[in-house]
């Protein structure tokens, strides 16, 4: 004995097939942290040396800032940290949205780009004396 499958029944079959083919999401990719690629950006008394950063989607990075001022100062980009994947988000202060530089202190930011824009980069403390910069993601 044959039975066949009603109208409605096969076409839940195929949608739950179809469905099951298109939400499986692709493997993640593991990355190798120590391949990640090195932009050193200094901060100074009153800028950031370099002022313009560029990433590409797709790439892990390596953030590596230093305080060269006498002053405190903070890399703040809250829009760019929400469109970044980051590895070590202890570095990020509470918020998310900057990291906090002491005089003479050094961090390390990694990051995956994955959203493409362009973001504005301030120091919270000293934006008023100019010390402004943009990042780009292409």
């Amino acid at each position: 004995m044959v039975r066949r499958m009603a109208p409605a029944g096969k076409a839940l079959g195929a949608a739950l097939l179809a469905a099951a083919c298109v939400a499986s999401p692709p493997a993640p990719v593991a990355i190798d942290w120590s391949k990640a690629q090195t932009v050193a950006v200094d901060l100074v008394d009153y800028r950031f040396v370099p002022d313009r950063l560029v990433f590409r989607r797709g790439v892990a990075y390596r953030l590596h800032l230093e305080n060269k001022g006498a002053e405190q100062h903070e890399f703040t980009a809250p829009e760019f940290l929400k469109a970044v994947e980051v590895r070590n988000p202890e570095v990020v202060g509470t918020y998310g949205t900057e990291i906090v530089l002491q005089p003479g202190e050094k961090k390390d930011l990694l990051f995956l780009a994955r959203q493409p824009g362009t973001f504005k980069l301030i120091c919270s403390d000293h934006d008023w004396a100019g010390m402004i910069g943009q990042i780009a993601v292409e």
